[in-house]
């Protein structure tokens, strides 16, 4: 599939082939083979897997966010859509409340269809899921809705990094932004304070993956308009790998990748577990991570 030339990308895609998409996303969701972990769980029967998802969309709250990334926020916010659960199960995560302790209520396709042209309607940039991963197939349903309502605002994929190529494959041409995480440069790490087996070889592919389909990020008037839009969060003591991280991005996505190197980590949750994650981390720590992406030749890469 390659690029399209239609903007947002989804309203190239005619009504029969995201029906077939969000379709085939289904089949991927039972038995569940959404992200890496490939839970198995037959959700078509009632189960719910690791992420606690079923086949409805399940939401936590949504609305105009301003502590986004500048390219994102622009004028009238970034029209943020928090799903509940997550594929992930981070001991230091921010937003537990909805990841794991299932902060949110299921809705029909139709209402999470509304709330998408209601962001729009009070000046959004984009539509930014937030945490989508484990329910793509909903988002995907819920989003040719909108499209037939009228949507024309781009799509934010903004994920943890734990994805799959195959259900990567089928959001190509209806994502415009990726926004995943890139967590972890040691699978071991990622498996102790994530429960993510394979993180960083999980990680690579997809991210080599995403930059197929959206090439590096474009930012039209201040404002980005599509491609990819890496995080990494800092943690205390390396643990994020970031030389690995980096590394990577820099070797084998391209050297032009818009990569937010972020120092907002503080313990949360079950941080207080790892002795390692029990404190912020040093001004010292994250300018080493700004230094070391300015050797690798990485110039959009630092605070954003």
């Amino acid at each position: 599939m390659g690029r399209q030339e239609t903007w947002p990308g989804y309203l190239g895609l005619s009504r029969a082939e995201l029906a077939a998409r969000a379709e085939a996303l289904q089949e991927l969701a039972s038995p569940c083979r959404l992200c890496p972990r490939e839970c198995g769980a037959r959700r078509a029967e009632g189960e719910r897997g690791s992420c606690q998802a079923g086949l409805t969309p399940w939401v936590a709250s949504f609305g105009p966010h301003f502590g986004e990334e500048r390219v994102l926020v622009g004028r009238g916010g970034s029209g943020t859509i928090f799903l509940a659960g997550c594929n992930l199960h981070c001991a230091f995560c921010q937003n537990y409340e909805i990841s794991q302790l299932g902060q949110g209520r299921e809705i029909a396709p139709e209402e999470l269809a509304a709330w998408m042209l209601h962001l729009q309607e009070i000046g959004c940039e984009n539509i930014n899921f937030v945490t989508p991963t484990h329910q793509a197939p909903q988002l995907v349903a819920a989003l040719a809705l909108a499209r037939e309502g009228g949507l024309r605002l781009p799509i934010v994929w903004n994920c943890g990094g734990y994805e799959s190529v195959a259900a990567l494959r089928l959001l190509s041409g209806i994502v415009d932004i990726y926004m995943p995480d890139f967590k972890y440069g040691d699978s071991r790490v990622a498996a102790r304070l994530s429960d993510a087996p394979g993180y960083f070889e999980a990680a690579k592919a997809a991210l080599q993956e995403m930059h197929r389909q959206v090439g590096d990020l474009e930012v039209v008037d201040g404002v980005a308009r599509r491609g990819l839009l890496v995080r990494h969060l800092v943690l205390p003591g390396g643990l994020a790998g970031t030389e690995q991280v980096l590394r990577f991005i820099a070797e084998k996505i391209s050297r032009d990748t818009f990569v937010n190197i972020m120092a907002q980590y503080y313990p949360s949750y079950r941080a207080w577990k790892h002795p390692g994650l029990a404190r912020r981390i040093t001004r010292e720590e994250y300018h080493q991570a700004l230094a070391l992406a300015r050797r690798l030749g990485l110039p959009r890469a630092g605070p954003h």
